[in-house]
């Protein structure tokens, strides 16, 4: 009896001291994992034979060059605010060094439904108020800079299936003072990752487009005579190829625009004559800046989140 009266003294005493030993004993502190910074920057560049803008080439069917920086923040997974500069080299009319893009806006998402929302302005510097037209200097707007709103939807239907819709909207189209409107339906189907080797991957895309054009309203040499811009659809259709962050896109591209119309909205210097004359086209002179094309581009796109 008495030992066991010792041995419950003895497990009482080390029952009261543990709780002192723990308290006694270093504690480390738990490891909270990194968050990642809501900051990233998309960039990239291209190079392409031809620089083709809603179906009309705007490199002279000239082989283009072009580039991006895209600051991002993250709001939240659902939410994304953005703003970029990008830059193509272009061969206008009126001799404008290059295209320069700035926009911005935000990208919101909700399950399958991709939205971007924004402004896009067209910066073309170093433009001349005439050009050489089959020898002959011929008026030429210097000033073609505009800036537009948009709106793209694309709603994710499958892994292999994404579809979309655009608009686009600018109260004076090329500095014209002739509003426009631009919408499109996209569709792009992705090939399954097994079906190519070495982490290749492929897709087919195309889009349908309509450009809608309106009056123009400022008094110049150019357009002598106020008279609505011609309206056009457009369409491509193309293969591309995927490796890493490298992108080669081949595509076929098109517009109902005629020859003389294609004059109207370009002003293409090197134009031919005899065409069917106009309002906007007294001469009746055509351009092939407008109809049908291939392109080749390739890209290379990728964000610092992906470099670390």
């Amino acid at each position: 009896m008495k030992n066991v009266a010792l041995s419950l003294v003895a497990a009482l005493a080390v029952s009261a001291a543990a709780p002192a030993l723990a308290a006694d004993m270093p504690v480390k502190a738990p490891v909270v994992a990194a968050q990642p910074s809501p900051w990233d920057v998309a960039f990239g560049g291209a190079v392409m034979n031809d620089y083709v803008w809603r179906g009309i080439t705007q490199s002279g069917h000239k082989p283009s060059v072009a580039a991006y920086f895209e600051p991002r923040y993250n709001i939240d997974p659902n939410w994304q605010l953005y703003a970029g500069v990008s830059g193509e080299s272009i061969k206008f009319a009126n001799d404008a060094a290059a295209e320069i893009d700035f926009y911005g806006g935000v990208r919101p998402t909700f399950g399958p439904l991709a939205f971007d929302v924004g402004i896009w302005y067209y910066y073309y510097p170093g433009g001349e108020n005439t050009y050489s037209l089959n020898g002959v200097i011929t008026p030429s707007i210097s000033n073609a800079s505009f800036y537009e709103a948009y709106g793209h939807v694309t709603w994710t239907a499958a892994d292999w299936l994404a579809l979309g819709a655009n608009v686009f909207y600018t109260p004076s189209y090329l500095n014209t003072g002739a509003p426009g409107t631009y919408y499109s339906g996209t569709a792009k189907l992705t090939a399954p990752s097994t079906w190519l080797p070495n982490g290749i991957g492929a897709y087919v895309s195309g889009e349908l487009g309509r450009q809608m054009l309106g009056t123009v309203k400022f008094d110049a040499l150019v357009y002598p005579t106020p008279a609505d811009l011609p309206d056009y659809t457009t369409w491509n259709v193309g293969l591309g190829f995927t490796w890493k962050v490298f992108t080669l896109d081949l595509r076929y591209s098109d517009t109902d625009l005629s020859k003389e119309n294609c004059f109207i909205i370009t002003g293409d210097p090197n134009a031919g004559v005899g065409g069917t004359t106009s309002t906007l086209n007294g001469g009746g002179n055509t351009s092939n800046w407008c109809g049908a094309t291939f392109i080749a581009k390739l890209s290379a796109d990728l964000t610092l989140g992906s470099l670390k």
